[in-house]
């Protein structure tokens, strides 16, 4: 018969050797080591870099303007717009989402030039999909250029946090080299610029913009679940918010705005370490993509009878 030290014994070897699997595995939910893009650039605050957009008291300055709460409720949505344009730049903004049932509301941080191309407008979008659920917000990239709107570009992705319960950082890469999608500075997507998807490419001066709005129409679960005002209001924080890049100016010509002779410390944006991902930036995306991306239009048969030319690079 087995004494109970050999089975307290053989238990914790079995417990042991579990921890370890688990170990060696990696924790799916402990992301890689990046470089902290994030805290290389100085933060702006609401008056200095954006002005209302639409939602007048729904918007409201926090901490001197260091940071903003943009609310939805029944009455309106809101939303701020960046006083400047630019041609390309590190953009980012820490954002913590709204807590509880938050079905068919969006918080979306995008750059548009929609208000001066309205037929040819180029795009770069995050959105923030609320959930039925409480802890299941849901991560929409998409990207347009020169009025591209007919083909849907997006990507979704699961989060490995709970956005709701504190700031995390959303940032966007947008040069001639490519756009990179990144969450907390691990990249989730990038979109090279090459001679496949050029002419789709956005190439114009755009603005940036915050906002929170109702999107019960599609944004849950194709809009099965609308937004449930009973549930309001929705406030969306945002905070350490970046803007820095090349500027567009209404003295200058756009060629000489923004010096693109070479590889220069002296715009860091079109830099070298912006240029191409780093492998420490790469082994980040494979891990967010492989473990938390949820639908790419790439491999939406149904959707596209021929997939777009750059799916196939």
């Amino acid at each position: 018969m087995t004494s109970f030290k050999e089975k307290f014994t053989f238990f914790v070897l079995m417990f042991f050797s579990m921890v370890v699997e688990v170990l060696s595995r990696g924790n799916p939910f402990v992301p890689p080591n990046v470089t902290p893009l994030t805290e290389r650039f100085p933060h702006l605050s609401l008056n200095r870099g954006f002005s209302e957009l639409f939602g007048g008291s729904n918007i409201r300055a926090v901490n001197s303007g260091s940071s903003v709460t943009l609310i939805l409720d029944k009455s309106s949505g809101s939303g701020i717009v960046s006083q400047q344009k630019y041609h390309y730049g590190f953009f980012s903004a820490a954002i913590k989402l709204p807590a509880g049932y938050s079905a068919g509301v969006v918080v979306a941080f995008y750059m548009s030039n929609a208000d001066h191309f309205p037929h040819t407008h180029d795009e770069i979008d995050f959105e923030l999909l609320g959930h039925e659920k409480r802890k299941e917000w849901v991560l929409q990239t998409n990207i347009y250029g020169n009025g591209s709107v007919s083909t849907g570009r997006e990507e979704r992705f699961r989060l490995w946090f709970d956005p709701t319960e504190q700031y995390h950082h959303y940032s966007i890469i947008w040069n001639e080299h490519h756009v990179v999608f990144m969450v907390d500075d691990i990249p989730v997507r990038e979109v090279l610029h090459n001679k496949v998807i050029s002419s789709v490419y956005p190439s114009k001066p755009m603005s940036v913009y915050a906002t929170i709005w109702d999107g019960s129409q599609w944004a849950t679960q194709g809009g099965k679940y609308p937004v449930d005002y009973k549930y309001s209001p929705f406030a969306a924080s945002l905070g350490e918010m970046i803007m820095d890049g090349c500027i567009k100016s209404k003295k200058m010509k756009p060629a000489l705005q923004c010096s693109k002779a070479g590889l220069s410390s002296l715009d860091p944006i079109e830099g070298e370490e912006f240029v191409k991902l780093s492998k420490q930036q790469i082994m980040g995306m494979q891990w967010a993509r492989k473990r938390f991306m949820s639908y790419s239009y790439c491999k939406d048969a149904a959707r596209y009878k021929v997939l777009p030319p750059e799916c196939n690079v």
